[in-house]
């Protein structure tokens, strides 16, 4: 797997680094309570703001629900995401809002999405934390004032070092002196970029030395794939994005299955999805890492010059996402159904709220009663629930 997945922490103590800041934010987990300040965690990217939300959530019994900028700029998309967690605890268990960069939920596509955050965070009844890569807008004003901010500082080069020869003597792979001090000191205290630059180096696989693009995340990434002028460009892009690779193809999968484009280029792109799933598939069960070199090839295969595609986030794994997508006509009544006698969007149930049914249903702690047509894909979507 990749380096930045398997030396993930495992633990809020196993972060390196800022001791202060992890000091007040288990601090703040101890003594939540509701009404509680939400919690804004200030840092640059790859510094561990989502790692140590994750780590939290597991070690305090939250089922964290993690949404991004793009899922909040919107007022109707945030009381449609938002309002059915923060309203049936009960149902959903114990959910813990994280939404993740912020900072870019103002600018020219902001529709009253702030302000509606802004009357969410001021009176929260779960958990919430909110990530920024900067604080310093005139802009992050309104939501610092009802927020307790956290800072994360950039690890320094030595750390950073120090933290990648542990990684490197685990792995029993080497790299010159000169290559480590560069790939250190480009990382800028990005530790995850850092790891998966040397992992990448170790493995063989040089990426283009164009600096077109600086280091994009998922969204900025996907967007700019679609908007590129050529070819080459996209290709950049795409070595730009340093993220895991599994999240890479989920997030070109959502993101394609939600635009409106034609069957033809429809059926194209799932196959080069599907090509990529493969290529995965048979790293993870190999372990040959040198293969990763062909993802980024495969993906080209997705750009176009003329298919309007933005990025789209899904809230559900992989196979749960297929399954609800393609088994057909009873699992799409059955969610049509179910989302009308809730009084929610047939996505609101199907992201937040059909898994949790499925796993109390499986574990005899609701029963339905359902035609007989249902019988069959009821069985084979619990099947998918742990």
């Amino acid at each position: 797997m990749m380096w930045s997945e398997k030396y993930r922490p495992k633990n809020i103590v196993d972060l390196v680094g800022n001791e202060e800041a992890r000091y007040d934010f288990v601090e703040w987990f101890t003594k939540w309570k509701k009404g509680t300040k939400p919690i804004l965690l200030v840092g640059p990217p790859g510094i561990g703001k989502t790692t140590l939300a994750k780590l939290a959530a597991k070690q305090f019994g939250y089922d964290m629900i993690e949404l991004n900028a793009s899922d909040v700029r919107n007022k109707g998309r945030i009381q449609e995401i938002l309002q059915p967690i923060l309203g049936s605890e009960s149902l959903l268990g114990h959910p813990m809002i994280f939404i993740d960069e912020v900072d870019g939920i103002h600018g020219r596509a902001d529709y009253g999405g702030a302000e509606t955050l802004i009357k969410i965070l001021k009176e929260p009844t779960v958990p919430i934390l909110l990530a920024a890569n900067s604080d310093i807008s005139t802009k992050m004003k309104s939501i610092k004032k009802v927020v307790k901010t956290i800072r994360l500082r950039p690890l320094s080069p030595r750390m950073m070092q120090f933290y990648l020869n542990v990684i490197l003597k685990k792995e029993a792979a080497s790299l010159g002196s000169e290559s480590l001090n560069k790939i250190v000191m480009e990382a800028r205290g990005d530790l995850r970029s850092m790891i998966n630059s040397v992992q990448a180096t170790v493995t063989g696989f040089e990426p283009p030395t164009e600096k077109s693009f600086e280091r994009l995340n998922i969204e900025e990434g996907i967007n700019a794939f679609f908007k590129a002028k050529s070819i080459d460009e996209a290709r950049i892009v795409l070595y730009s994005m340093h993220i895991d690779p599994r999240n890479k193809i989920n997030a070109f999968y959502s993101s394609i299955i939600t635009s409106d484009i034609d069957k033809k280029n429809l059926v194209h792109m799932l196959q080069t999805i599907s090509k990529a799933d493969m290529l995965y598939g048979k790293i993870m069960k190999t372990q040959n890492w040198r293969l990763l070199r062909y993802l980024d090839s495969i993906l080209l295969g997705l750009y176009s010059t003329d298919v309007p595609i933005r990025y789209s986030q899904y809230n559900l794994s992989w196979p749960l996402l297929n399954r609800i997508r393609w088994d057909g006509r009873k699992i799409k009544l059955l969610t049509s159904m179910a989302s009308k006698n809730l009084h929610i969007s047939v996505s609101t149930f199907a992201t937040f709220i059909f898994k949790t049914m499925l796993f109390c249903m499986k574990n005899n702690k609701l029963n339905f009663e359902l035609d007989e047509e249902f019988d069959d894909i009821i069985e084979k979507e619990m099947s998918l629930i742990k």
